[in-house]
C-alpha cells in the first residue's frame, strides 16, 4: 500500500512510500482509507514531540473514513464493503489501516466520506473534554479558545446544541464572522481586543462556567481570572507552552476545577465507550444535517506536507483533510 512515512525531528517531512499493508487482528477492522483528518498531534509527532503509544502504528493519522476491506476474528457489527469512519491510534495516513471494532462507526446517514473523516478524533475530543470533563450543561456559558480550528468549530456547535452561551477567541475578523455564523454568541479577535476584558463585560463580571483551552502559556492565568465561581478549565493542548507563572489564588477563592486530557493514550475500552456515547447523542443530529463538520480544504496525499504547513499557520477555518484513495467517492 501507499503510506506517508517520516523520520521524526525538527526538519522532518512526510514521504510517500510503498510499505506492507496491515492485517486485522482479532476484534479489528481493516479499512480502505478514503480520507484522513489532519490534527495537531500529527504536527507534533512529525516533529518528534509526541511519540505514539508503544503498541500503535508509527505512521501519522488519527481519524479516517473509508470502506471496510476485511475483518478480524470476532468482529460482529461491520462487514466488508460497509462505509465507516474510525478513530485510530496511528496509521491513518495510509491506504489501509486496522483499528479496533469499537473505534469504528457507520458513516452517519446522508454524510459523505469526506465529511465523515472530520468526525472521530475531533468530535470525540470535544465530547470527552467539554461535555464529560467540563460538565457543560444548558444555561451555562463556555469560552472556547481557537474557535476557528477544527476543534473550535466543533465545540461551538456542540455547545450550542447543549444549550450553552458561547464565547470564542480567534485571530482575525474573517474568523470572527465564521464563528458567529456557526452560532457563537460572541467572537473576540484577540489581535485587536483584550479578550479578558471582553469576557468580563459580556458576563457582567461573573465570568464563564467552562473554558476549553488549547493555548496554555500565559492564557492559563487569564483563564483562571475569567472563570465564574465553581468554573471548570479544561486544557487540551499547549500551543504557547505548558509552563507558566500563575497566580493560583483564584483556584481556591472561586473553588475552580482545572483539568484536561488526551485521547490517544486512553485505554481501548474507554475510547470505545466514548464513541458509543457520541453515536447515541450526535449521530442522529448529523443524519439530520445538524452539527456537521466544517471542511476547510482537501489535499491530495502527495501534498500532505502542504496541509501540515497550512495548519501551522492557523489560517484555516475548520478541518484540513487528506484524500488518500482516489477510487472511493
Amino acid at each position: 500500500m501507499r503510506a506517508l512515512t517520516h523520520i521524526p525531528g525538527p526538519d522532518a517531512r512526510l514521504i510517500l512510500q510503498d510499505i506492507a499493508s496491515p492485517i486485522p487482528g482479532p476484534g479489528e477492522v481493516l479499512i480502505k482509507v478514503a480520507y484522513a483528518g489532519v490534527n495537531r498531534p500529527d504536527i507534533l509527532q512529525l516533529k518528534g514531540l509526541y511519540p505514539p503509544p508503544r503498541d500503535a502504528s508509527p505512521l501519522l493519522g488519527l481519524e479516517v473514513s473509508g470502506v471496510v476491506a476485511s475483518i478480524g476474528e470476532g468482529v460482529s457489527e461491520f462487514q466488508p464493503g460497509q462505509s465507516v469512519c474510525a478513530l485510530t491510534s496511528g496509521g491513518g495516513y495510509a491506504e489501509f489501516v486496522a483499528t479496533p471494532e469499537g473505534h469504528c462507526a457507520p458513516v452517519p446517514a446522508g454524510l459523505s466520506l469526506l465529511q465523515a473523516a472530520g468526525i472521530p478524533e475531533t468530535y470525540m475530543t470535544v465530547w470527552a473534554n467539554m461535555i464529560d470533563r467540563g460538565r457543560l450543561v444548558s444555561g451555562e456559558t463556555v469560552l472556547i479558545h481557537g474557535g476557528a480550528s477544527g476543534i473550535g468549530v466543533t465545540a461551538i456547535q456542540l455547545a450550542k446544541w447543549r444549550g450553552a452561551t458561547v464565547i470564542t477567541t480567534v485571530g482575525s475578523d474573517e474568523k470572527v464572522r465564521a464563528c458567529l455564523q456557526l452560532g457563537a454568541d460572541l467572537a473576540i479577535n484577540y489581535q485587536s481586543c483584550d479578550w479578558v476584558e471582553a469576557v468580563r463585560e459580556q458576563t457582567s463580571n461573573r465570568g464563564v462556567n467552562v473554558i476549553l483551552d488549547m493555548v496554555g502559556g500565559d492564557y492559563i492565568g487569564k483563564n483562571l481570572r475569567s472563570l465564574a465561581t465553581e468554573g471548570r478549565l479544561v486544557q487540551i493542548a499547549f500551543l504557547r507552552g505548558s509552563k507558566a507563572e500563575v497566580d493560583w489564588m483564584p483556584l481556591m477563592i472561586k473553588r475552580l476545577t482545572f483539568t484536561g486530557s488526551t485521547l490517544r493514550a486512553r485505554p481501548e475500552g474507554e475510547k470505545s465507550l466514548l464513541l458509543a456515547a457520541l453515536r447515541r447523542a450526535i449521530w442522529p443530529e448529523l443524519a439530520s444535517g445538524r452539527l456537521l463538520p466544517l471542511i476547510h480544504e482537501v489535499f491530495p496525499m502527495a501534498q500532505a506536507n502542504d496541509a501540515h504547513a497550512l495548519m501551522e499557520t492557523s489560517r484555516h477555518i475548520g478541518k484540513l483533510v487528506l484524500r488518500i484513495s482516489n477510487d472511493l467517492p
